[in-house]
């Protein structure tokens, strides 16, 4: 029976029975008004937990706590683990100084445990979160209600209920009811912030748990652009590839500390990613035929059923040109960055570190392929976190670094305009001549 309900024997004698003699019981409506009773408790302790009195479409308290919990076991970083991130960074650092013209940073390095990065992170998927979440909210207020609750006549409510719940009334749902369904409607119209705000605590744990760096899916997360390493994450990444774990956590500090030179000393860089994020965002959608047949099977008091069709694919880009250019504008913007980085870490190392290659190319595959817990925020969000064209754009950072030198492909860096195009990607030959009759590379 869907919604908690079940089938039972109620109060024949209509004594205590709001609806009167007979309903609930033998000859009336087979319905267990004790049951409903529940169901409306459950669904408004649900409501009431998940609630913080923070206005918009994700409960942000709520997804922090949900994290916090699915992340389960975190022990503080130690004293030796932060030790030896600082050495990584530093000896990153004299490596870098020689392959890019952008400086190291000054602040310390960090090294964070899960729930640091959780809560060190927040402020950026609330940027990057919120404008899908609305139009995921609005797409099912509109489903579930489609006008003003308080408003609707008992004909137009009933018509209003779920399908599965209308069937529960065979001979029509009494009028006395109606004033019990109308605010269980109410809450069900809150309910998809709910769930999605436990679906995304759920995928950024699991993020939580595989990052090992914080530019490691290439979206700046923070504004500070410190160098920061998960050491735990570091030492999962490692276990088993055959390469003494000094040398892993070597290779991915040289990888963060590059992506946050670039992020420190090209000013332009991070707006324009989060602003393209954004415009992306805004071109989000829900097939409105896949929600209204779910929504018509679904238990709208179980919040794992709801979770299970938030994580169901329902989100969807819509098929505009508009939309096809922002999403190849964004694509495109985080396969140079990860080009870049990977460009500028092999001229660093150069024969410095015989193991690299081993590490370089688990790197590869585990960004080609993407893990579970990428594939959950992607569904979840309609976002993927790693790019295309990957391979490329370093293949055109590294052309253009051996004619003009470092300096000739961080000059690319110096305004968005002279940034590869994704057409250039396929031609890094091409660009490169096109770039040399167009700029000095050694003046």
């Amino acid at each position: 029976m869907p919604f908690g309900f079940g089938l039972g024997g109620g109060d024949e004698g209509g004594g205590s029975n709001p609806f009167g003699p007979g309903f609930g019981g033998a000859g009336g409506n087979p319905f267990d008004m004790n049951s409903l009773g529940a169901a409306l408790q459950n669904l408004g302790q649900m409501l009431q937990q998940g609630g913080s009195g923070e206005a918009g479409p994700v409960n942000w308290p709520m997804v922090t706590d949900v994290a916090r919990k699915a992340i389960g076991a975190d022990p503080s970083i130690g004293d030796s683990e932060r030790r030896a991130v600082i050495e990584s960074v530093r000896l990153a650092d004299i490596w870098l100084d020689q392959a890019t013209t952008f400086p190291a940073t000054v602040a310390e390095p960090r090294a964070w445990s899960r729930a640091e990065w959780l809560e060190g992170t927040i402020p950026a998927w609330r940027r990057i979160v919120e404008p899908i979440a609305a139009s995921m909210s609005n797409a099912m207020n509109s489903q579930m209600s489609g006008t003003d609750l308080a408003n609707l006549s008992p004909e137009d409510l009933e018509a209003a209920l779920p399908e599965q719940m209308r069937g529960m009334f065979p001979g029509g749902v009494p009028a006395e009811m109606m004033q019990m369904l109308a605010p269980m409607m109410g809450m069900m119209q809150q309910l998809g912030a709910v769930a999605f705000s436990m679906q995304l605590g759920q995928a950024l744990a699991g993020l939580a748990g595989d990052v090992v760096s914080l530019g490691d899916i290439g979206i700046p997360l923070t504004d500070d652009s410190v160098p920061t390493l998960l050491p735990r994450n570091v030492a999962e990444f490692g276990a088993g590839i055959g390469v003494d774990a000094d040398d892993v956590r070597l290779y991915l500090a040289l990888r963060e500390s590059a992506h946050q030179r670039l992020f420190a000393h090209v000013a332009w860089l991070r707006p324009r990613i989060v602003g393209a994020i954004e415009e992306y965002s805004r071109g989000i959608t829900i097939d409105p035929n896949q929600l209204s047949e779910q929504m018509n099977g679904i238990d709208p008091s179980n919040p794992e059923a709801m979770q299970e069709l938030l994580a169901s694919g329902l989100l969807k880009p819509q098929d505009t040109e508009e939309q096809r250019a922002a999403l190849a504008r964004l694509e495109t913007l985080l396969a140079l960055v990860e080009g870049w980085v990977d460009d500028v870490v092999e001229a660093a190392i150069g024969d410095r570190l015989p193991s690299s290659a081993q590490v370089r190319e688990t790197v590869r595959r585990r960004r080609a392929a993407g893990g579970p817990a990428e594939k959950t925020f992607s569904t979840l969000v309609g976002l993927e976190l790693r790019p295309r064209a990957l391979r490329e754009a370093a293949n055109l950072f590294a052309a253009v670094r051996h004619t003009g030198g470092a300096e000739g492909r961080d000059a690319l860096w110096g305004h968005p305009d002279l940034l590869p195009s994704a057409d250039d990607l396929s031609d890094p030959l091409g660009f490169v001549e096109r770039s040399n009759a167009d700029f000095d590379f050694d003046a």
